[in-house]
């Protein structure tokens, strides 16, 4: 961190004496204020529910810019890595720092590849699931059992224990979740293929059968690669928050990213595509493009209870910039696989311009966000509304892992201890129970 020539200074209205407080300068984005001393010489924290204003770590991994619609991986704009880069090279920038160069990027590749495969007991461990089980409850104890199959590399503090785990967690993610799709429609499970790319052979796992043979569409695996760059990492998210703070007991790092996999489960986080996707099919239902006015203005009646699912974001004040390259790989899959005339895209298409030229939502800055997107290109590939979020849970791994990475090599880390504003009962004594 960089200090700053400025100070804070904290003042108190009740005769407490004022405080300066150090201020750091980060390489881009807001200055912070350095409150760690703020309890023991005041007696005093600060209030921050959501941590909204507090900044919970210093990082180097990934940075955002809401106003602007700006997304940088490592100092990389994403518009030119989801359009120049792979996935594994986009793996090996956040994890590493830079790009790899041809032979690194070969290297780095067949590591990754020589682990696709998982233990042959996680078959019967999947076989203790239900058939309908949610695939993120699935991925949730799949990812968590691996420190029980791989134990060799479960010590945290051993940096070569934490890139085999890397390793292994990214060959292994898309294996698992495939294993999950295919248990849960009763289909034999395909073993991965070592001649193929990192999306392509994901493909060929969710979608082939023993019976024939099965060539991956080129379209279709470029979708995938796309979303898996544009969902690898996010800055400080409540799931990417959840891995540290799990990770900053000192636990595995499978139990940390099984950890994060929980997190995104919810359908304020990852779940979001799976509920625009909801919503589209909910309008269609109940009479597609004709109805749609009806539920713009039910939309925009607070009273109703009807919420935009996929357009807006918590941070993005702007156009989601992975919205826009999410939006023309979404024309291109649609096309490459004649669906143009999908009903339900052409309602998506509909609820767009709406949201683009209506004051309503152009006013409040309610853009179309990555998940509207990818939800529609995962339907057209042909993968289930509730496998959404278990892909981006495969997606953002390698996120969760460089954050992780980073935090156990920051010297200031220490074990995650969030303070409370306590309202409840003050000391009292117990009665005997004849007198409660």
């Amino acid at each position: 961190m960089t200090p700053s020539d400025v100070k804070a200074t904290l003042s108190f209205s009740d005769g407490s004496p004022a405080m300066d407080l150090p201020v750091y300068k980060g390489s881009v984005g807001p200055d912070v204020i350095d409150i760690r001393k703020l309890y023991a010489q005041t007696g005093k924290f600060t209030y921050d529910p959501g941590f909204l204003s507090t900044a919970s770590c210093q990082s180097a991994i990934t940075y955002i810019d809401g106003d602007k619609g700006e997304l940088l991986y490592r100092g990389y704009p994403i518009e030119q890595l989801a359009t120049n880069c792979d996935y594994l090279e986009t793996c090996y920038l956040l994890l590493n720092g830079e790009l790899p160069n041809a032979t690194q990027k070969t290297e780095f590749t067949g590591l990754v590849t020589k682990h696709t495969m998982v233990n042959e007991q996680m078959q019967f461990f999947l076989r203790g699931f239900r058939r309908d089980a949610h695939p993120m409850a699935v991925m949730t104890g799949l990812v968590g059992g691996l420190s029980a199959f791989y134990h060799d590399s479960t010590d945290i503090t051993n940096p070569e224990h934490r890139e085999i785990s890397a390793i292994r967690l990214i060959a292994k993610m898309p294996t698992l979740v495939a294993m999950a799709y295919k248990y849960g429609i009763g289909q034999p499970y395909i073993y991965p293929k070592n001649d193929l790319s990192y999306a392509a052979n994901f493909t060929r796992m969710m979608f082939a059968t023993p019976c024939e043979d099965y060539t991956p569409n080129d379209v279709v695996v470029r979708a995938l690669d796309r979303i898996f760059i544009l969902h690898a990492d996010h800055e400080q998210n409540a799931s990417t928050s959840t891995v540290r703070l799990c990770g900053s007991s000192g636990t595995n790092p499978f139990a940390a990213i099984a950890a994060g996999v929980a997190c995104l489960w919810g359908p304020a986080h990852g779940g979001a595509n799976e509920a625009a996707l909801n919503m589209l099919e909910d309008i269609q239902r109940s009479g597609g493009i004709e109805k749609i006015g009806e539920f713009i203005k039910q939309v925009k009646d607070k009273n109703s209870g009807i919420k935009l699912m996929g357009f807006g974001h918590r941070v993005y004040k702007n156009y989601d910039p992975r919205a826009k390259l999410m939006r023309e790989t979404c024309h291109e899959v649609l096309n490459a696989l004649g669906l143009q005339n999908d009903p339900l895209f052409k309602l998506a298409m509909a609820l767009e311009k709406i949201a683009l030229e209506d004051d309503y939502f152009v006013s409040r800055k309610l853009y179309p966000n990555v998940d509207f997107y990818s939800g529609i290109v995962q339907r057209a590939i042909g993968i289930p509304v509730s496998l959404f979020t278990a892909i981006f849970a495969l997606a953002r791994t390698v996120g969760w892992i460089a954050q992780l990475n980073e935090m156990i090599g920051d010297p200031e880390y220490k074990i995650g201890r969030p303070r409370q504003l306590f309202n409840g009962s003050v000391a009292r004594d117990v009665k005997p129970i004849a007198q409660r």
